[in-house]
């Protein structure tokens, strides 16, 4: 009895504590290799750069000589800068290339200009070293400039440092002129005077100032006025001249009116009377500083009585306009 009674008794089962999310009865599920997953580790953020590079990347230290300035004082935004303007000309470029090149730089308003109006305007220039300029801007401006010295009448050198070449170009290139100033600042020779002397003005000039051209002698002197035959008023005065030049004047210019000999300490009393001579229209003559004696000032009254004789140095074309 005491034995089936302990065989019919219930057992009592202790239930262990489940995991939480799983129940021991449930059976593991079969892994098959069609739905095998494999989980990827989390995508690793790059580490920043550092501002150092490293030694690997570090540039040679001739690359570095070649690559940047000598200067350390660069701005900031100077790269920036030529990045922008190396993106404009790229755009610009890319932009002929699609026009045909319509969008070329747009000519002057000045450049437009007739040649006839354009010379006309550089006639307008009050002094040498404006029209002198002018000439250098281009080939266009130098014909300009040749039209509108071909219109002048006037030309004066007074105060400029211009040559023996250039001022005979000019010269050359005024063959309306009528009164021509080579005064003190200028540095004409003998040469000079004879490139202006195979100019086709000089035929029919009228005024000629060589006031105070240390560098000229009887020999630039006479192959110009030789050529002079319409010379009226004339200013050698403070040259080195001697009465060569005056016999030269006196064959050849025949109209003459008025002449300046202001120190002329070489030109001799044979030298005035034989002017006086043979230009019977002169009318004034300048013998201020001059080694003369006034008996033979006196002798040159007796020639011509209208002479007015001035000892005082009295200076034509001696102002620096050209007009």
């Amino acid at each position: 009895m005491g034995r089936a009674a302990a065989r019919r008794r219930p057992v009592r089962t202790i239930q262990r504590p489940q995991p939480c999310g799983r129940n021991i009865d449930q059976k593991p599920r079969p892994r098959f290799a069609s739905i095998r997953t494999s989980r990827r580790p989390p995508a690793r953020r790059p580490a920043p750069p550092s501002r150092e590079p490293s030694r690997r990347c570090r540039p040679a230290a001739s690359s570095i000589v070649l690559s940047c300035p000598l200067s350390s004082s660069r701005p900031a935004g100077e790269p920036e800068r030529e990045l922008e303007k190396q993106a404009r000309a790229q755009e610009m470029a890319g932009d002929d290339a699609l026009t045909g090149g319509a969008t070329a730089e747009e000519e002057p308003h000045v450049e437009r200009l007739p040649a006839d109006i354009l010379a006309q305007v550089l006639s307008l220039l009050p002094s040498f070293h404006d029209l002198s300029m002018a000439g250098g801007v281009s080939r266009r401006w130098r014909r300009a400039v040749g039209r509108s010295l071909a219109t002048r009448r006037r030309l004066s050198f007074a105060g400029q440092r211009t040559g023996d070449e250039s001022t005979a170009r000019l010269v050359r290139a005024a063959v309306n002129l009528r009164d021509l100033d080579i005064c003190w600042g200028c540095q004409i020779t003998d040469q000079g005077l004879l490139d202006i002397s195979t100019a086709a003005c000089v035929g029919n000039l009228t005024s000629v100032s060589l006031w105070g051209l240390a560098g000229i002698t009887d020999k630039g002197v006479v192959h110009l006025v030789s050529r002079a035959h319409s010379l009226q008023h004339l200013n050698i005065g403070g040259t080195f001249i001697t009465d060569e030049s005056l016999y030269a004047v006196a064959d050849s210019c025949s109209n003459l009116k008025s002449i300046i000999l202001w120190s002329c300490r070489h030109v001799t009393e044979a030298g005035l009377v034989a002017l006086v001579h043979k230009c019977p229209e002169l009318e004034c003559i300048n013998v201020g500083g001059m080694r003369v004696s006034p008996e033979s000032f006196a002798g040159l009254k007796s020639i011509s009585p209208a002479l007015r004789i001035r000892s005082i140095p009295q200076i034509l074309n001696a102002d620096v306009q050209v007009a």
